[in-house]
């Protein structure tokens, strides 16, 4: 089966571009599962429901977070009724959503996802790799209702060395571990030894005439005089940034990975492919 996890969704351009390209893009790459990264896709910081339902219904099937995920509390309700959607696995146990998502795919194959959060440079959290373990047991033993073989991690995390080191940590015992928060994509795709995909970075979706998707000219103020400016979500040169894992249903394991990236012309002409299916 073929899998695709979008990167950090940055505000309504990222949030447009998904809309418009994912359905055609599902046909042409023959996807049968899409997760994203959404936790920037509230105008730049957070989710609202209406975000939610907007990706859900562009044919994302799955929805990720990180250290942004409460920016806007409305998001608690789809958090504690949806299936769909995860919190951090290593966040407190009393924290709001759910901390592992099965969901069945296209061809009738369920994927676990899991969410996790960095250490380093991050937030104080739990410990990623006690809290993969956790879940891991669980999800082996049946204790949450599956037995699923495919599982995707989203490792939201800061430096690369911490991604690296959850890569093999959990290679062998996971389908793929790729990372998300830098909003930079990273080349280093690969299959590790025992069958687990990984990339430090799969990029952002939203304005790349930007940094890390807001105005450059606020940024640089604010960061040259320290004078206080809102950081707005730019606006130009918008794509769709992230990998596409090919997996073994059979056996849980990654046997290709790949970068993908969808710039707005290659978006507009799969959104008239879609319009005419």
């Amino acid at each position: 089966m073929r899998i695709l996890l979008i990167g950090d969704i940055v505000g309504k351009p990222g949030r447009q571009i998904v809309g418009h390209a994912l359905k055609g893009l599902i046909v042409r790459e023959g996807l049968d599962f899409v997760v994203a990264n959404a936790e920037n896709a509230a105008a730049g910081s957070g989710l609202t429901p209406a975000n939610y339902e907007e990706l859900i219904a562009a044919g994302v099937d799955c929805i990720t977070l990180g250290d942004h995920i409460y920016r806007r509390k409305e998001i608690g309700r789809i958090l504690e009724t949806r299936n769909n959607i995860v919190r951090p696995a290593n966040f407190p146990p009393e924290s709001t959503g759910r901390e592992l998502a099965v969901v069945t795919s296209r061809r009738g194959v369920q994927v676990a996802v899991l969410s996790l959060l960095g250490r380093v440079f991050m937030r104080p959290v739990d410990c990623p790799f006690h809290a993969a373990d956790r879940v891991l047991t669980k999800l082996g033993s049946g204790a949450l209702g599956s037995g699923a073989k495919v599982i995707l991690v989203d490792f939201h995390a800061e430096a690369t060395s911490d991604k690296q080191l959850m890569g093999r940590y959990l290679d062998g015992r996971v389908s793929a571990v790729l990372g998300t928060h830098t909003h930079v994509p990273t080349a280093d795709e690969t299959i590790l030894p025992g069958g687990t995909a990984f990339q430090c970075d799969v990029g952002m979706t939203g304005p790349y005439e930007s940094i890390l998707g807001r105005r450059i000219d606020r940024v640089l103020e604010t960061t040259r005089t320290f004078n206080p400016t809102d950081f707005e979500v730019a606006s130009d040169d918008v794509r769709i940034s992230g990998s596409v894992v090919d997996v073994d249903e059979a056996t849980g394991r990654a046997t290709a990975i790949r970068r993908l990236v969808v710039r707005q012309d290659e978006a507009k002409q799969l959104s008239n492919k879609s319009a005419v299916l």
